[in-house]
């Protein structure tokens, strides 16, 4: 290995290297060691999956921290799932074996003789959740400056999972806390595989520090990938207890192999599983089957990701986002997608997973509908899952595009998080210190001091915070509720689940409970419900053959209006897509001949049966949100709409008044070319909760939040002017 950089290396890491058989150090990992070695800028590390990117990113941090030891921790990383957490843990012990840097990781599954190791002796590196992280700042406040006064560098992994979140925003104002108490600013590391727009992300990275980011340009070579679409009809099953084709198939695809199985939401991997391995008992074939999510116990999440890093063992995980992210799962072979992923950016992270070690990386999608009845109306007879998964293999294929990330404007559910948090923390503190503290932090950049005063005036009223005789502020009574209960460190939402337990096992956990004798499908088995404690919240259950239902509703995400536009153009389009399945081709070929016939695809607005019409907007979730709330607020009288209905983003329907049809267009046209804005689309007497706590925020900012996150009137008027 001749290049200059392997030698500035710390020796217990050139030794690594020399054990392991590197023949060269990557090229992202030398760009990363120059900008480290070399100046004091932050550091934005992007390249493929599997390109060597951790290393990138510790390979200078460890060298810097072995000649210059660090007086407390003196690396942070944070990472956004456990599994991933536990993974990089596993990794670096590895990489540290021989040297004098102790790392420690932190979540809830790591036990508390761990954390406390690190309490007493605090040093080397931390991985951690951004919960965990929001634990310490409140409950060791004391501590900081002892944990982490000479913390040197904050190495932020799958940034893109962050980027445009409010749990993205939390990181910033974790990191802008630390700073103030510790009066430093360590230099911050981000990485990420799928990244559209460097700008944006190297922004968010310096948030609130001042100092530049350096985005190293890594040429990689291209990879080979392997992709496949095939769709099936599920129809009415006679015999549940026979397998459909769709399910062979998926046996088939995955059979003997090291496999990952992805779907977009829960019930699905439940449901796949279940099936699998009903099939792999009827041929008398091993249970290689898991699930991982997160409702599943942390010991079955745990003994998944072990089968799948098992070298030359088959296994088949179906998992949710729980697996999309960082976890090198070593030697595997496939991954299968059930139904279309929502961002081209999932579809790339998903397909990296596979195709590490220089192979080609295999993903297969599987649509399935059920087969429209002959008096379906016209957008039920749409395949839109074959159609999503078509335009965004091409956005990829043709253009490299990836979804541009929105930062939030009024991340208010956070706002009344974080006012609490440094509330908890500090113990007690005047109105004017708390505001300060509260509004220099990055992410409330467009909170005013009004809008925050609304909100204390709004928390004093509800108990949550209380004002002392000699005018400092302290949590309330009903504050003190929410705060000391350890899922208040999440910003996202945590539904307080039943645990399922088969004897002093746990199996994970379900939202509502079934009736005593009833059974239900977790983890992939199905479970008959033996007892329910209500108090404890505890499931009692033994496992039965068989499939049962299952207890998840599926959450929908944002899909981009680029998506849907590439959609109405496959639709358009004569090719024969090479990836195309047999019958994925001739479900393809059906549709567009329905398009030809109906000119659904260049039509926005087509008349239906009974007084009904379909508008076809094809633009994403936002503009489609705000344009149904254009119609419901200006429409309802003029057109005489009697229902709205329809599927975001792909259609809407609405029941006129007679003879209304054909003034549909012009009055979306008119109302576009009006001066409305989008808080004209929210009524006042509304506050539409999308957060955690929006139901602490005053209904005003409630208002102005949605009217500024969730709805896009510029967007709309720019779609509609296309019709």
């Amino acid at each position: 290995m001749s290049n200059q950089t392997f030698y500035k290396l710390a020796p217990f890491i050139q030794e690594y290297i020399y054990h392991h058989n590197w023949t060269e150090l990557r090229p992202v990992q030398i760009a990363a060691c120059e900008v480290i070695f070399n100046t004091d800028a932050h550091l934005l590390i992007t390249a493929a999956t599997a390109a060597g990117k951790t290393e990138a990113a510790f390979l200078p941090v460890l060298t810097l921290l072995h000649y210059n030891p660090s007086a407390t921790i003196g690396a942070l990383y944070i990472g956004p799932i456990k599994a991933l957490i536990n993974d990089q843990f596993e990794r670096l012990n590895g990489l540290l074996k021989t040297a004098d840097i102790p790392v420690y990781h932190w979540h809830g599954d790591v036990a508390q003789s761990r954390k406390n190791k690190l309490l007493k002796n605090p040093q080397g590196i931390l991985q951690i959740t951004p919960e965990s992280l929001e634990s310490l700042l409140i409950n060791k406040n004391h501590d900081l400056m002892r944990l982490f006064g000479d913390l040197r560098f904050v190495i932020i992994d799958e940034i893109h999972a962050f980027m445009g979140s409010e749990r993205g925003c939390q990181i910033i104002c974790q990191l802008q806390r630390l700073a103030k108490l510790t009066q430093k600013q360590p230099r911050r590391i981000g990485l990420s595989a799928t990244l559209g727009d460097y700008k944006m992300a190297e922004d968010w990275l310096r948030s609130g520090t001042g100092k530049p980011v350096i985005t190293p340009q890594i040429e990689t070579g291209k990879r080979q990938i392997k992709i496949a679409v095939e769709h099936f009809y599920i129809a009415d099953e006679v015999d549940e207890s026979e397998p459909n084709a769709y399910e062979e198939y998926i046996f088939n695809l995955s059979k003997s192999r090291k496999c990952l199985i992805f779907a977009n939401n829960r019930t699905q991997t439940e449901s796949i599983i279940a099936s699998l391995r009903q099939i792999a008992a009827q041929q008398a074939l091993p249970d290689i089957y898991h699930v991982h999510h997160g409702s599943i116990s942390a010991s079955l999440r745990q003994a998944s990701e072990n089968a799948m890093r098992e070298p030359n063992n088959p296994a088949v995980t179906a998992a949710t986002l729980t697996l999309e992210l960082g976890i090198d799962i070593g030697h595997l072979e496939r991954v299968i997608q059930l139904e279309s992923p929502l961002s081209v950016a999932s579809f790339l992270q998903r397909l990296g997973r596979s195709g590490r070690r220089g192979e080609a990386a295999d993903m297969r999608f599987v649509c399935a509908e059920d087969k429209p009845l002959p008096e379906a109306s016209l957008p039920e007879q749409i395949p839109w899952q074959l159609l999503q998964c078509i335009a965004i293999i091409q956005l990829y294929l043709e253009e490299r595009w990836l979804e541009p990330i929105k930062p939030v404007k009024y991340p208010l559910s956070l706002l009344y998080h974080q006012t609490m948090s440094i509330l908890a923390a500090a113990e007690e503190l005047s109105p004017a210190a708390l505001a300060q503290q509260v509004l220099k932090l990055p992410p409330f950049a467009a909170i005013s001091q009004s809008d925050l005063l609304l909100l204390l005036r709004y928390l004093i009223d509800i108990n949550h915070i209380q004002k002392t005789e000699k005018g400092k502020l302290i949590l309330g009574l009903a504050g003190e509720k929410v705060v000391r209960k350890f899922q208040f460190y999440a910003v996202f939402a945590d539904n307080q689940e039943y645990v399922v337990k088969q004897g002093t096992v746990e199996i994970g956990s379900i939202a509502t409970p079934p009736v005593v004798g009833n059974q239900f499908g977790l983890a992939g088995r199905s479970w008959e419900v033996l007892e329910v404690d209500f108090k404890k919240k505890v499931i009692a259950v033994k496992q039965v053959e068989g499939k049962a239902s299952i207890y998840w509703r599926g959450s929908g995400g944002t899909i981009h209006t680029r998506v849907l536009q590439r959609m109405r153009q496959v639709l358009q389009e004569d090719i024969e897509y090479s990836y195309l399945q047999k019958n994925a081709l001739q479900r393809l070929q059906a549709v567009r001949q329905l398009a030809r016939n109906t000119g659904f695809d260049k039509k926005n607005i087509l008349q239906l049966e009974k007084g009904k019409c379909c508008i076809f907007p094809w633009m994403g979730t936002v503009a489609y949100r705000t344009l149904e709330r254009l119609l419901n607020s200006y429409c309802r009288e003029s057109l005489e709409i009697s229902s709205i209905g329809g599927v975001n983003p792909y259609y809407l329907t609405l029941k006129l008044g007679k003879n209304k049809f054909s003034l549909v267009y012009p009055e979306i046209v008119s109302l576009c070319e009006q001066r409305i804005s989008s808080d004209d689309l929210v009524s006042d007497a509304e506050a539409p909760e999308m957060q955690k706590y929006d139901e602490f925020i005053p209904h005003p900012l409630l208002r102005k939040a949605f009217a500024t996150d969730y709805l896009d009137l510029d967007e709309l008027k720019h779609q509609v002017a296309l019709w």
